[in-house]
């Protein structure tokens, strides 16, 4: 005798079906792609500002910072909108 309870006769009829493969998402209306741009965009001419005000002030390390964060917020921002 074993300490193990044995399973059920019925637990192969119990397991779940395997999943079937979810069908690819739907692309982005162009609205939406647009809205997402000019968003992008905006918040890239922010970081852009905060860089030139940084870099005119003598601050280099807050431009650099401005200046990736705007290369950052440009390289989603474009990934975003091209793959739809």
């Amino acid at each position: 005798m074993t300490d193990q309870p044995e399973p059920p006769a019925d637990a192969d009829a119990e397991a779940p079906a395997p999943a079937e493969t979810p069908a690819p998402p739907r692309p982005r209306p162009m609205l939406e792609r647009a809205g997402m741009a000019v968003i992008a965009l905006l918040m890239a001419l922010m970081f852009a500002g905060v860089g030139v005000a940084s870099f005119a002030s003598g601050e280099a390390f807050l431009g650099v910072m401005g200046v990736i964060g705007a290369l950052m917020v440009l390289w989603a921002g474009g990934s975003t909108v091209l793959r739809g």
